[in-house]
């Protein structure tokens, strides 16, 4: 009898599973950046000098760690149990960041705190309809608030919802269930305009050398 499906907690439950019996190490806190190429791209000056910040989609959390660092106030809220659980062991003695296992749209229909700065890089934004999540993250961001996002370039003429298809897990073979939300960036742009934002700046990210793959990266703000 085949497996069930891959439900998109248990995915990412698994995303980065732990090596063996022992205890990970915590990952460097290294450059803030929004591609997947390192030293290629813009860092988190875009974001400017919040002082509150949301991170949607956090994983191993040494990103919200930066931030944090930096003097911000950091929540960073996932769904998956599993990388929750790893990255509070991992930054427990960070006093400026507080990690929150969560759906981020519920996390967002029940947070009372306004943000300075939200983002998702490579995270929360990419899988999840953003008819639902932006006029919710519009709502939580302060004045002024800026919101940013990036994840890999979409596949020309290949929009909306798209299903993450293939093997998974050195070789148990179970389908994935998991969606991205793929747009070009004028489509992200009248999403967001649909949704509250303004000043919004959405493009891609050509590669490096002869790499394939570009990065798209969303800003806007709320007035």
């Amino acid at each position: 009898m085949p497996r069930p499906p891959l439900t998109p907690a248990e995915y990412w439950d698994l995303y980065k599973p732990y090596q063996g019996d022992g205890e990970q190490p915590a990952p460097p806190v290294g450059p803030f950046e929004w591609t997947q190429f390192p030293g290629h791209g813009p860092g988190p000056e875009l974001l400017g000098a919040p002082r509150t910040v949301l991170e949607l989609g956090p994983g191993e959390g040494s990103d919200a760690v930066h931030l944090a660092r930096r003097g911000a106030r950091v929540t960073a809220v996932d769904f998956s149990a599993h990388q929750i659980d790893r990255a509070r062991r991992w930054w427990a003695n960070e006093p400026n960041v507080r990690f929150t296992h969560a759906d981020v749209c519920d996390f967002l229909v029940a947070e009372a705190t306004d943000y300075d700065a939200i983002y998702s890089m490579w995270g929360a934004v990419w899988f999840t309809d953003p008819d639902r999540l932006l006029p919710l993250v519009a709502k939580r961001l302060a004045p002024g608030g800026v919101f940013v996002f990036s994840h890999a370039e979409p596949a020309p003429d290949v929009y909306g919802p798209q299903q993450m298809r293939g093997k998974w897990l050195e070789g148990r073979e179970r389908e994935l269930t998991v969606l991205r939300w793929q747009y070009a960036p004028h489509m992200w742009a009248e999403l967001l305009k649909r949704h509250g934002f303004d000043d919004i700046d959405a493009r891609i990210i050509p590669p490096p050398g002869d790499e394939a793959l570009g990065t798209l990266l969303v800003r806007a703000t709320v007035s």
